[in-house]
C-alpha cells in the first residue's frame, strides 16, 4: 500500500516538475503561416458571375453576416445568430436588401434543421429569401428575379428615397426565437 502512495506521489512530482518548468521557460508556440485563401468556391464564383448576369443593375453581395442584415434589442437574442452567414444579398438602387440568396450544396453536409432555422430567421425579418441546390442554371435566376424587370419601371416613377428611410417603413415581427 505504501509503495502504491509512494509511486503516485513520485508521479505527482514529476508532473508538478513538468509544469513549473514550462510556465519559466516562457516559450509561447508559434502560430502558424498565414496563406492568402480564394474568396469564392468554384461553384459560389458561378453563382456570383450568373447573379451579376441576371441583375446587372443591381449590387451582389457574398458572404454577408446576420449581423449585418439583423438587429434586435437583446444581446441573448443576438447571440442566436452571431455567426451565421448569407451566400448572397442582392441590393436595390437605394442599397436596400432585395433578395437573399442561398445556396444549398449537395457536397456540405450542412444540417437541415439549421438551414430552416436561418430561414425562418431571416423570413421573420422580413426578407425575400431564394433557395437553390447546387449551382442555378442561368434560367432559374431570371424565373426566380423576374418580379425584378417590373421593379425597375416603378423605381423610374419614385423620387430618390432617403437614407434608411426604406428600412424605417417595414414592419418587423416580434416573435420569440428558439433554437
Amino acid at each position: 500500500m505504501i509503495i502504491y502512495f509512494l509511486i503516485g506521489a513520485l508521479f505527482l512530482a514529476l508532473i508538478v516538475f513538468l509544469a513549473v518548468r514550462n510556465l519559466r521557460s516562457g516559450v509561447k508556440p508559434h502560430d502558424s503561416k498565414l496563406k492568402q485563401r480564394a474568396i469564392f468556391t468554384a461553384n459560389e464564383q458561378l453563382t456570383f458571375s450568373r447573379l451579376k448576369q441576371v441583375l446587372p443593375k443591381y449590387t451582389v453581395l457574398a458572404h454577408v453576416s446576420f449581423d449585418s442584415l439583423l438587429t434586435t434589442k437583446f444581446n441573448h437574442t443576438r447571440s442566436k445568430y452571431r455567426n451565421m452567414i448569407a451566400d448572397f444579398v442582392v441590393l436595390g438602387q437605394q442599397n436596400e436588401v432585395i433578395a437573399i440568396v442561398v445556396v444549398e450544396d449537395y457536397s456540405v453536409a450542412k444540417k437541415h434543421k439549421d438551414a430552416i432555422y436561418q430561414d425562418q430567421l431571416l423570413k421573420l425579418a422580413g426578407y425575400r429569401v431564394c433557395h437553390f441546390y447546387g449551382v442555378p442554371k442561368l434560367q432559374q435566376l431570371k424565373d426566380e428575379f423576374k418580379v425584378f424587370d417590373d421593379l425597375d419601371l416603378i423605381e423610374q416613377d419614385i423620387a430618390p428615397v432617403k437614407k434608411y428611410e426604406f428600412y424605417a417603413n417595414k414592419s418587423t415581427s416580434q416573435l420569440k426565437l428558439t433554437n
